[in-house]
């Protein structure tokens, strides 16, 4: 008596002849799905192979064809791969993004000497042109909304700004002062 069945043999070089020959058209599909990592794609192709293999004995080689079978499976695994991937990032660890930065701690006494310098040369412009700085750029009121309140045209209220940042500008710069803070002056409402 034989070790070996001659049909089971048969059955098995058949399987292996059916899989080998579909190799070629699972790689061409796992590389479209995976792209430019030629080493992933062969590694879903032998586990996909070796899916197909383990069960063989299940599957229905006469009447259905096998290759719908391997390429569900090989998407799956392609997906279940990504899935893995996109939830461990491969790469880079919190080292990566250098130490974590204290937040800035405001120095309160030149906060303190900023707004008496800005307050000094808002003291400078004329009531209107102070009224149209102070609720623009000081309260952060749209000019539409401030022109509306004091009964002009917007017109005159992005003029009297324009013209007050101006003058604001001069005075600090005659004195050799530059806000920290007082980045937004620079722009002028148009």
């Amino acid at each position: 008596m034989s070790l070996i069945d001659p049909d089971r043999a048969d059955g098995a070089d058949r399987t292996l002849g059916l899989l080998l020959a579909e190799r070629d058209s699972l790689r061409r599909f796992v590389t479209g799905l995976m792209g430019r990592d030629p080493h992933g794609a062969e590694d879903v192709v032998q586990e996909t192979l070796l899916r197909a293999w383990q069960s063989a004995d299940r599957l229905d080689w006469r009447d259905r064809p096998i290759r719908l079978w391997l390429f569900r499976v090989a998407r799956n695994l392609v997906v279940d791969g990504q899935r893995r991937d996109r939830t461990v990032p491969v790469g880079i660890t919190a080292a990566d993004f250098g130490p974590a930065m204290p937040a800035p701690v405001p120095d309160h006494a030149e906060q303190v000497g900023d707004r008496r310098v800005l307050v000094s040369a808002l003291r400078t412009l004329t009531p209107a042109h102070r009224e149209a700085v102070a609720r623009v750029h000081l309260l952060g009121q749209p000019g539409e909304d401030v022109a509306r309140r004091l009964g002009l045209p917007p017109g005159t209220v992005k003029s009297r700004t324009h013209h007050g940042i101006r003058a604001l500008r001069t005075t600090l710069e005659s004195h050799g002062f530059r806000p920290a803070g007082a980045e937004h002056l620079r722009k002028e409402t148009r």
